[in-house]
């Protein structure tokens, strides 16, 4: 079961032109239940954010949606985004430079490295990023570093309750997602790490409850592991999708707006 393999030939294809990583970034921000969940908090962070020019650092920016979900909700905010994949690096600094977006850029970081200056973001976004990092107390302790007082971070991670399957092994024994350096993180767990590095105030709840559990499956593993049996699967997963979409519409919408006594993903947020 190989999602990582799948996740960037798909990236390189949508690199191609502008037009289709747009369209890339639009099939992401449809079918990956954590979007809907890290926009939501984007939006509300948003309400009662005062400065025009806020400085985001998007933390593992990977292809680069958030970033560009950024800098079209907030058309001035100066928007970082650092990333340990060189390539994604290149890749995202094209795209943007053709779309004339000078606020927005790209670097290579190891976010493990203590590298960047005290107290300048308003907003850190870390999105599925934890997960593949060993030494995440140096990463917290960084984040922290870099967060401007009053400053918040937004972490999406999967939970220790069997986050994107990673629980589960095929016949040969590997996960369904291989990157992962950790199963999960339990939802005090986290929380105590933020707060033993200097984070004042920390929130977390569950994602991926039930209906998240079935949309996941819907969406993601079942296409993946149909591309993994064969080639052929590329020409007729689009009408998988017509036919599993609405429902796993529904099941997003209502992931996002119940509250979980558990689920498989975490948003965790965090406030210097």
């Amino acid at each position: 079961m190989k999602y990582d393999p799948i996740k960037k030939s798909l990236g390189k294809f949508f690199d191609k032109t502008p037009f289709l990583r747009k369209l890339f970034y639009r099939l992401l921000d449809i079918l990956l239940l954590r979007t809907w969940h890290v926009k939501k908090e984007i939006r509300n962070w948003k309400k009662n954010q005062t400065n025009p020019t806020a400085h985001v650092l998007d933390a593992g920016s990977g292809f680069g949606q958030y970033s560009y979900y950024l800098s079209r909700a907030g058309k001035n905010w100066q928007i970082r985004g650092v990333d340990v994949k060189v390539d994604q690096v290149e890749e995202c600094n094209r795209f943007f430079s053709h779309l004339g977006k000078d606020n927005v850029y790209f670097e290579y970081a190891d976010l493990t490295q203590n590298t960047e200056p005290e107290e300048t973001y308003d907003l850190i976004l870390s999105v599925d990023v934890m997960e593949h990092i060993e030494d995440d107390q140096a990463v917290f302790n960084n984040l922290c570093h870099s967060l401007r007082k009053g400053g918040m971070l937004l972490i999406s991670t999967p939970s220790d309750k069997g986050g994107s399957d990673v629980h589960e092994h095929d016949e040969e024994g590997e996960s369904f997602i291989e990157e992962h350096v950790r199963d999960g993180y339990n939802i005090d767990e986290i929380q105590d790490k933020l707060r033993k590095v200097g984070f004042s105030a920390t929130e977390a709840r569950y994602s991926y409850g039930k209906p998240g559990k079935i949309s996941w499956r819907l969406t993601m593993k079942y296409p993946i592991l149909m591309l993994n049996t064969s080639k052929v699967f590329y020409v007729l997963v689009p009408f998988y999708y017509l036919v599993a979409m609405p429902f796993a519409l529904i099941l997003n919408k209502m992931d996002v707006k119940g509250r979980h006594k558990e689920g498989t993903g975490l948003i965790v947020k965090a406030w210097k």
